[in-house]
């Protein structure tokens, strides 16, 4: 997930964020995603980031921060709405700013390759819609428009999804939209930078790029559109099918995904989507109560798609094509997906059939019962993907198939997901289980030994208690206590932590407090935004999260600080008993009976000093 620890790479004025930070409250921002209850001083409702059963999401008003003590999210409003929507930091900050009727104007400052706008993109952008309007009404209420109705309701498209996707109809006319963009000021050469025009070659004559078609408009997150894809009516015309808008500063189909406006909500609801490829696919889905789908346009999966739906959901389910393209599809999603902490399944379509003529021939209802099923895991789905065009009567092929299904099973770092698929492998190809067990050991031997010498090394990651894990006295201690110094920087210096950092315990803490008191060189007054804005280290960030949300008794604070302190020095004088008495008995071992006394009575000296504490 992108974190407001980015921030300061972003350049954006310290002001502007505060500005847009302090006009909005988390609870309102949130509670348009997440049923809030309040309890005690908090709101509490079930994570978005992660199924749960019970609460375990807060949002704190008084802090203007969330946290869910489950998987550990957690942040402020800019991080809340960066990871729930996927946006980007620069998107976060102007639909706050939106949200409230600001007028945000960022300084020049501001600007980087990554969130400079180009000063033409509102003009492309209103271009497009008016173009998506024109096009929308083209088909609905005119008579040109009447051969693409018919086409498209006798496929099943009836006026409400004709409505809800916003479909269109460009005529056949060459000039019928650019006349009517230049009578409202828009340059030609401007709407052929953007896509909805062609230049003629060797000539300054512009023309309709879409002509007698059936317009399907994309639209970005805010639901503006900006590109279009256009189906051939003319099924004998020497034309391609589609024909798409070409890529521009405002459309990349490798991060844009069809319906994806529409999909964001149903998709965070159901913790699912479904990935499919056609655009009428996704309208047949939808047709059948299937909101949660987006689409890819006919191009890979590719990582920013990937990026963008892991932020809402981390269960993704492929329906592509049922077609050997549609197969090869799949396979590159499974590879695509592969070691990004995601469930992947594959429905597969009989018939080489897609969605949307599945739909037809089957009836919506079926489709949407298919997309309830659970569909194939990456291993599954490579036993249909393999056996495909192989004849299993076919000793050779038999053969072929075995040590290719063997070689699959080894990637598995599941037991039990190899076990299981080895059984059914020798079932289907009537190979002994045995021996197939006795190859795929050999396939992991050779899979150990290379990974051994390619493994990269792994940063170790502090480990952040959880509500299902109950702290310990020491552990208490140790977040009671930085609970209280994220609230008053002077506990430091009043209490002399500063000069004790040996008191605390655990790595996590312990680089929490080192981090906290270089903040407080800095920004002597504290400030947790801040701190949140500065501290990169998501680790560390959850230990900071975790703290604060932690319950403290303002009212006996000095005391709550004083028994944590005094817990902390009694477990470190625990634990240097422990060493001594431990170190007597190995002296004891080797005869050395006048160190073993000289060390017990050390422990002992130090066990008395334990009630003093």
């Amino acid at each position: 997930m992108q974190r407001v620890g980015e921030l300061m790479a972003k350049h954006v004025d310290d002001e502007v964020i505060e500005q847009v930070r302090s006009s909005v409250d988390i609870v309102d921002v949130v509670g348009d995603y997440v049923q809030l209850t309040k309890r005690g001083r908090n709101y509490f409702g079930l994570c978005p980031f992660h199924g749960e059963q019970t609460p375990s999401f807060s949002v704190a008003q008084e802090k203007q921060i969330f946290h869910c003590f489950g998987c550990g999210a957690g942040g402020n409003v800019i991080t809340f709405l960066m990871d729930i929507e996927g946006f980007t930091f620069q998107q976060t900050i102007n639909r706050l700013a939106e949200r409230t009727g600001m007028d945000l104007q960022l300084d020049e400052g501001t600007a980087t390759k990554e969130n400079a706008k180009n000063p033409l993109h509102d003009k492309w952008k209103a271009a497009h819609t008016f173009a998506a309007s024109y096009y929308h009404h083209l088909l609905l209420h005119t008579v040109e428009g009447e051969q693409a109705l018919a086409y498209l309701k006798n496929r099943g498209i009836d006026e409400d999804t004709i409505k809800k996707f916003q479909l269109g109809y460009s005529m056949p006319g060459w000039d019928n939209l650019t006349a009517l963009l230049e009578q409202r000021g828009y340059e030609p050469a401007e709407m052929e930078a953007c896509g909805l025009l062609v230049k003629q070659e060797d000539k300054e004559r512009y023309f309709d790029r879409f002509r007698n078609r059936i317009m399907f408009p994309i639209f970005d997150d805010k639901g503006q559109a900006i590109a279009f894809s256009g189906r051939i009516l003319d099924s004998t015309a020497d034309e391609a099918k589609y024909l798409n808008s070409p890529e521009s500063e405002l459309f990349q189909k490798n991060d844009v995904l069809y319906n994806m406006h529409l999909a964001r909500m149903a998709i965070r609801m159901k913790k699912q989507v479904i990935i499919s490829e056609g655009f009428l696919d996704v309208i047949a889905f939808s047709r059948a109560g299937v909101e949660n789908v987006v689409g890819t346009m006919g191009t890979a999966l590719t990582q920013n798609h990937i990026t963008r739906l892991k932020r809402l959901t981390s269960d993704i389910v492929f329906c592509f094509d049922g077609d050997k393209a549609g197969l090869e599809a799949t396979k590159k999603a499974f590879q695509a997906t592969d070691g990004k902490a995601l469930k992947r399944t594959a429905l597969l379509l009989p018939n080489n059939s897609d969605p949307d003529e599945f739909s037809k021939e089957n009836g919506l209802e079926a489709l949407a019962k298919l997309s309830a099923e659970k569909g194939l895991t990456e291993m599954a789905f490579s036993m249909v993907y393999y056996r495909k065009g192989l004849n299993l009567q076919n000793d050779s092929d038999v053969l072929q198939y075995t040590d290719t299904i063997i070689s699959e099973i080894a990637k598995s770092a599941s037991p039990i997901e190899q076990s299981y698929y080895v059984k059914q492998l020798a079932e289907e190809v009537g190979i002994s289980q045995d021996v197939i067990e006795q190859q795929l050991r050999k396939h992991l031997a050779k899979r150990a030994k290379t990974e051994q010498t390619e493994r990269p090394l792994v940063e170790r990651q502090p480990v952040v208690k959880n509500s299902t894990q109950k702290l310990d006295a020491t552990s208490r201690a140790e977040y009671l206590l930085l609970a209280h110094l994220l609230d008053d920087p002077t506990v430091f210096r009043s209490k002399g932590i500063q000069e004790d950092m040996e008191l605390f315990v655990h790595d996590e803490l312990v680089e929490a407090f080192l981090h906290l008191l270089a903040f407080y060189e800095r920004y002597p007054t504290g400030d947790f935004q801040r701190l949140l804005e500065v501290t990169e280290n998501p680790s560390l960030k959850k230990v900071y999260m975790f703290a604060t949300m932690m319950d403290k008794d303002p009212e006996s604070s000095t005391k709550e600080i004083e028994d944590s302190m005094r817990q902390l020095r009694k477990y470190r004088v625990e634990k240097r008993i422990e060493a001594l008495m431990h170190e007597s008995k190995v002296a004891e071992k080797l005869s050395d009976y006048t160190k073993a006394l000289e060390l017990a009575k050390q422990a002992i000296e130090l066990k008395r000093t334990l009630h003093t504490i």
